[in-house]
């Protein structure tokens, strides 16, 4: 079974990225997509997501550049009061799937579900075996920094008969306590698996948290949509780094003004992937002192958890939570403009959502590759300190390429999901106006520094 189908480009995932990029092309340019994923429905990851799993960043920060997700409001108690809402699970799938219904509305998307992308722009249905030729399409990959999630990854350890193991997202399915639980991994993933526990009313001693590497994380009190906040937390962040010796200088400086977090402060963190996290949510953390840090878990016995240098006793009925997929991907950096594929990467440090919607912006706008990729050259997702400093350094040129084009700076201006735009009418304030000095004052030193930290001098 075979047919042709007439397209401009065809976008393989339909997950943050791909919608992203999607909705900001259809918006600017008069063209026909086909958008493809191998799960039934677009979200990418989220549709296998733990069910207990929220955004770490605010709402409006997320999606796609036509549609405000949630309502942008401040949340009014809990917590977080005060600080910008985050969408939960069934909300960000809702919403993925209402931009779905009016992308293809608008006459010009076709979505397939339940089907890979076998090249030379073809495309197979899971469900039917259907073959689809798109001849001439451009192709557009949105699967290059897919996240891996423990619902769809194996345990990375062995597992004997007898010992109990679960990914994350059965956690809410329980239906027998244990005596203990044992959290692996060092991320988000595992943070939330803890607060989620805490917040349950498990005590503390009875978690254990296998955490191979001490994470960084963003003060999410600072990663929020008012320009005078963020902007003045990137003020901070230059500053810091212009006079700073090494990477450990830099995020102990960061530290210092509240910009990173660090759970355990007697311990110089290594990972450094940076979500973000609530002050409130790092006191619950701590109160977690049962951590073991020997590594990567080989293997997990009734009782016992065997590392490369040894064992760690554990309760007979522990009960081991998976939390310890690889998540974030670090392929190398390609020019998202090449002859063979547009290949979607963050533009900017961070926010691949508004990197996808700049992608996407810049190709309805620009008509060679090679302007496309001056404008808009990619940034690395981060794992370590050094790395952090080249995600903020290529990530900063990226931004003030871009953002030297005036249709470019007017359009995402106007988007929310651009962290560090100034809406147009946004009431001035001596705060606002002293980040923007000290930003335009410390950035060019600052990037000569990172490059420095980072290593790419």
């Amino acid at each position: 079974m075979s047919r042709t189908v007439e397209v401009d480009y065809l976008v393989v995932g339909a997950g943050a990225m791909g919608m992203a990029f999607t909705d900001a092309l259809i918006d600017h340019a008069d063209v026909r997509v086909a958008l493809v994923d191998r799960r039934h429905g677009v979200s990418g990851h989220w549709l296998e997501a733990y069910p207990f799993v929220r955004l770490h960043q605010a709402s409006a920060f997320y999606g796609v550049a036509s549609t405000l997700l949630g309502g942008g409001q401040l949340q009014q108690r809990g917590p977080e009061e005060g600080l910008q809402e985050r969408a939960n699970q069934p909300e960000i799938c809702a919403y993925y799937a209402r931009i779905l219904e009016r992308m293809v509305e608008s006459g010009k998307v076709e979505f397939f579900s339940n089907s890979d992308y076998v090249g030379d722009g073809a495309v197979v249905s899971r469900i039917s075996g259907e073959r689809l030729e798109m001849p001439g399409a451009r192709i557009v990959d949105a699967r290059y920094l897919a996240p891996s999630i423990p619902a769809e990854k194996p345990p990375p350890f062995a597992v004997a008969d007898g010992a109990r193991v679960l990914p994350v997202n059965d956690l809410a399915r329980l239906e027998e306590t244990p005596s203990q639980y044992v959290i692996v991994g060092s991320g988000k993933t595992a943070t939330d698996a803890c607060i989620w526990l805490l917040a349950h009313g498990v005590d503390p001693d009875a978690i254990c948290w296998v955490r191979p590497r001490d994470p960084w994380m963003l003060n999410r009190a600072l990663i929020q949509p008012d320009p005078a906040i963020f902007l003045g937390m990137a003020a901070d962040t230059m500053q810091i780094a212009e006079k700073s010796t090494s990477p450990e200088d830099l995020f102990l400086g960061l530290e210092d003004a509240g910009i990173m977090l660090r759970i355990d402060r007697s311990v110089m963190p290594t990972m450094a992937k940076a979500p973000t996290l609530a002050t409130w949510e790092l006191e619950k953390l701590r109160t977690v002192e049962n951590v073991v840090r020997r590594g990567h878990i080989q293997q997990v016995d009734r009782g016992s958890l065997t590392f490369v240098d040894g064992s760690v006793a554990v309760a007979e009925d522990a009960l081991v939570v998976h939390c310890a997929a690889d998540g974030l991907k670090y392929p190398p950096l390609l020019p998202v403009w090449r002859p063979e594929a547009i290949t979607l990467q963050p533009i900017r440090a961070g926010f691949p959502c508004f990197g996808a919607a700049v992608t996407g912006y810049v190709e309805a706008t620009r008509d060679t590759d090679a302007q496309k990729n001056r404008l808009c050259p990619p940034s690395p997702f981060p794992d370590s300190m050094a790395t952090w400093a080249l995600m903020n350094l290529l990530g900063t040129q990226a931004a003030m390429s871009f953002s030297s084009e005036p249709d470019i700076k007017a359009w995402s201006d106007g988007v929310a999901l651009n962290p560090a735009r100034i809406p147009p009418g946004h009431p001035g304030s001596p705060a606002l106006d002293d980040a923007r000095e000290r930003l335009a004052k410390h950035t060019k030193p600052a990037l000569a520094r990172l490059a420095e930290l980072a290593g790419s001098t």
